[in-house]
């Protein structure tokens, strides 16, 4: 398979039934067995055109479709010793700022400029901990126009603690969003998130209006919000997530009918050029957790961002009498 492009097989006959996850690194020269399974979870591969799971069988005569170019070996970041604001720092961990506008980690063994490049950097024991290599010590992740806190774990043992912390919903993040509209009451969302139908940047929420294809994997999401003042004919709210994933808060209040101010993807409105936001209002600006090693309770804050905290003044002056 080419990076470059999709790519059908078709099973051969005489060949017997065989697992697909199996049977794709057998027949696909280069690709590992967990490059394949990232395509299986990112829906790139379908087999007589329904979306498979990675335990099922392909038998002789199966049309096995790969779409789009397959994602990229692992690898380490490149370590660049620039600039990294630290929130918190211990021998098993640390919390870290991430600025607006940066990745959290690379996507190509050559990029550069993501927060994972300075990570391992500052610390060089994190190449040997975490998801991935390419996600050196990195519990989770922020979108690249979402500023705030990041944990990063220094240690094999501490970040299987801080992730078993996360599956068992021990790990709290806050964030302060800016939306759409006034919201005069706190509450929250609890339905499950799916990868959109259409838009493949997008996630959408399972509601009664959503029709769901079989096969696809349903992802439990969990939000709070409520709202901290109004801000001219916007609303700030805090958020706290109970679960995560991949744009949970932006998805989730966009169905609410509060979108971020700034986010195009998910329709939120956009404030005049003059106000300087290039990006969505979405800071993360506390993370509470389980100390790994002792199990104390651990709270870390993180101030709004600059350009946040420009908009917010700005809209203030706007609006007052």
């Amino acid at each position: 398979m080419t990076e470059e492009g999709s790519q059908t097989l078709v099973v051969p006959e005489g060949s017997g039934s065989q697992r697909l996850d199996r049977w794709l690194v057998d027949n696909l020269p280069g690709l590992s067995r967990a490059r394949v399974k990232r395509m299986l979870d990112e829906g790139q591969v379908r087999v007589n055109g329904r979306r498979p799971r990675k335990g099922d069988l392909v038998t002789p005569g199966a049309t096995v479709e790969l779409r789009g170019a397959a994602p990229p070996e692992d690898f380490t970041p490149v370590a660049e010793a620039l600039e990294l604001t630290v929130r918190l720092e211990e021998g098993a961990f640390a919390v870290v700022d991430k600025p607006s506008g940066m990745a959290t980690h690379p996507l190509r063994p050559e990029e550069r400029g993501t927060l994972c490049n300075r990570v391992v950097s500052r610390w060089p024991e994190t190449a040997l901990v975490g998801y991935r290599r390419r996600e050196p010590g990195v519990l989770h992740r922020l979108d690249t126009d979402t500023s705030g806190l990041v944990l990063v774990a220094r240690t094999t043992e501490a970040f299987d603690a801080l992730r078993e912390a996360m599956k068992a919903g021990s790990v709290r993040k806050r964030y302060q969003a800016l939306v759409e509209a006034r919201v005069t009451s706190e509450g929250r969302v609890d339905h499950p998130l799916i990868p959109h139908r259409k838009d493949p940047r997008r996630v959408e929420a399972v509601t009664e209006h959503v029709r769901v294809r079989a096969g696809t994997r349903l992802h439990e999401a969990h939000t709070r919000y409520r709202p901290l003042r109004a801000v001219g004919a916007f609303t700030l709210l805090e958020v706290e997530l109970e679960t995560a994933f991949r744009h949970q808060v932006r998805a989730h209040l966009a169905e609410l009918g509060h979108p971020l101010v700034g986010d195009l993807l998910y329709r939120g409105p956009m404030l005049p050029e003059a106000l300087g936001l290039g990006r969505h209002f979405l800071h993360a600006t506390e993370l509470s957790f389980p100390h790994p090693v002792t199990g104390k309770p651990v709270t870390v804050s993180s101030p709004l961002a600059p350009d946040l905290e420009a908009v917010l003044g700005a809209l203030a002056s706007e609006s007052a009498p």
